[in-house]
Parts: C-alpha cells; sequence; structure tokens
C-alpha cells in the first residue's frame, strides 16, 4: 500500500523550483531547512569547534555526557546547520545526547580533503572536551553519510579511539556512481540524478583521485572502524552505494545493520515534521545508537 506522506513529499519536491548558481542553491536548501524549526525545548548554542564553526543543540532529557557529532549532507557543495538543524535536534532527542552539528567548508572554494579535516578537528574537540570516544557517535546524510565512514577511516589512521558508532543516512561513497541503482531507480529518485551527483564530485575532488579511500570511503580499509547503522531509501540512486558500504564494511568484519525502507526516497529524514516514516526511522536510529553507548561504556568498565 502506498504511504500517502511521501507522496506529499514527492508532490512538494516536483512543484519546488531550485536554482542552478551555487549560492542560490545554497540559500535555497537553508531556507528549505528554515520551513522546519526546531522544537520549543531545544536549546542551541553557536561554537568553534577547533576553529570549525559548529552549533551544539539540546533537549531537556537529554545526557550531557554523550553527544553525536553531525556532519551534513549536500554533496559537499551545498548545507548546513542551518539546512539540517531540524533533523540534527530530533536525532539528538532520540538519542538522548546532545549534538555538535558542524559547518565544515564546502567545495569548490574548500575542496577536498578540507570537509575530511574539518570533521576530524570537530572530534578531536569532542575529546578534548572530555567526551569519552564510547560516548560519541558521528552521523551524517548524503555526502555527509559519506563524510561519516571518512572520518571513522581519518581516526583509525591518526591512531585515536574510534566512537561508538557511524550512523549514515543515504550514504554517498562512490564518488564515480557506477552503482547499478544509479540508472535502475533513476526514474524514481526525485532529488539525486547522476550528472548532479558527478558535477559535485567533480566540484570536491579538484582533480583528486575519485578513488581516494577519505574521499571515497568504498575504497577505504574497514578494519577497527566503529559499528555502522545505515539506513537507505528503495527508491533512492544512492541504494546500491548503501549496499555496497555494507558489504565492504562488513567483509572487514565490520558490525553492519542496513536498513532499506520500502518508497523512501533520498535522506526523508528531512522531511520528518510531516513525514511518519522518517519520524520512525530518526527514533529507530536514537535507540541503536543509545545501545552502541551503552555497550561501549560496559566494554570500556570491563577492560
Amino acid at each position: 500500500m502506498r504511504d500517502p506522506e511521501i507522496v506529499v513529499v514527492r508532490e512538494f519536491l516536483a512543484n519546488s523550483n531550485f536554482p542552478q548558481d551555487t549560492a542560490e542553491l545554497r540559500a535555497a536548501y537553508d531556507a528549505m531547512g528554515d520551513m522546519f524549526p526546531p522544537a520549543s525545548d531545544v536549546t542551541l548554542e553557536k561554537v568553534s569547534a577547533n576553529g570549525v564553526p559548529a552549533e551544539w543543540s539540546s533537549t531537556p532529557t537529554a545526557n550531557q555526557d554523550r553527544v553525536i557529532l553531525y556532519v551534513h549532507g549536500g554533496g559537499y557543495v551545498i548545507g548546513s546547520v542551518a539546512s539540517h538543524r531540524h533533523l540534527v535536534t530530533e536525532l539528538g532527542r532520540a538519542s538522548g545526547t546532545r549534538t555538535l552539528a558542524l559547518d565544515y567548508r564546502l567545495a569548490p572554494e574548500h575542496p577536498f580533503p578540507a570537509a575530511v579535516d574539518d570533521a576530524m578537528a570537530g572530534y578531536k574537540f569532542l575529546l578534548a572536551q572530555g567526551f569519552a570516544p564510547g560516548n560519541i557517535a558521528i552521523a551524517g546524510d548524503s555526502a555527509g553519510g559519506g563524510l561519516t565512514v571518512a572520518t571513522l577511516l581519518a581516526i583509525k589512521d591518526a591512531g585515536l579511539d574510534q566512537p561508538a558508532c557511524g550512523f549514515c543516512i543515504s550514504p554517498w561513497i562512490d564518488l564515480e556512481a557506477l552503482g547499478n541503482s544509479m540508472v535502475t531507480q533513476a526514474a524514481l529518485d526525485p532529488m539525486v540524478q547522476k550528472d548532479g551527483l558527478l558535477g559535485m564530485a567533480a566540484a570536491y575532488l579538484n582533480g583528486s583521485n575519485p578513488r581516494a579511500p577519505l574521499a571515497a570511503p568504498l575504497y577505504g580499509d574497514f578494519r577497527g572502524i566503529a559499528p555502522l547503522l545505515i539506513q537507505v531509501g528503495a527508491a533512492e540512486t544512492l541504494l546500491d552505494d548503501a549496499t555496497r558500504l555494507a558489504s565492504v564494511a562488513g567483509a572487514a568484519d565490520v558490525e553492519v545493520n542496513l536498513q532499506v525502507w520500502p518508497e523512501m526516497i533520498h535522506v526523508w529524514h528531512f522531511f520528518h515534521p510531516i513525514l511518519g516514516a522518517a519520524r520512525h526511522a530518526i527514533k529507530g536510529a536514537g535507540e541503536i545508537i543509545s545501545k552502541a553507548m551503552d555497550r561501549s561504556v560496559g566494554l570500556q568498565k570491563v577492560a
């Protein structure tokens, strides 16, 4: 049976006109986020996370010793704390944690590896603030989902302790767009198409190797990284990015929870104020993140 709420979201997207100019597109994306303000009980605070503009958020029941480091989506070219505030704050509520959302530098002004460098700066900031690695989760959507995995790889490369888990929403991990779903799901996906994706990849890479693991985590060495939760919609061109991520991570003995949601589109979580499936996905993810932190703390006590 067709979900009537996703039909409404699709109609909204079909009737939206998105500009081609990068600056205008960034403004339009932020304005779309403004359509869904955070709940009235959310507290927000701007902060510099080792030089990276960021925003704390918290709800009344949040455990102040636990935090989600969130890196937004937008193809590494658009997106911001403002565009994703409503999603980030509700994920924090569902997880029972604070959140720290990063305004990492965007391409083409700041190409790869600027986003990875900023995400690492954010993680080190949290460690310096006294957060135990097991009380930190890293999460992101779309390009931010890929950046989540790239950050886990960079943490391993730096010899730092892994966080409790990584949460990837509709992750983009293949900057060459080679997945079969780029073709098979193209007619179903109202948001992500191959040509646009490759244009954003070119802006981000700026001539770098499209298979560099910290740019395209599909090609990374996953051994020893934190457990992964992956949520992806069945109607996404990036479906194969999610399934391939689960495959390569699982083959490297990483614990993976892959969820493919019927009928859902790219980052449906964004529409949680009007989409029940988005609220359910966020709630379920929050429970898994909380349990991952509980388990990490338990392992630390045993050790």
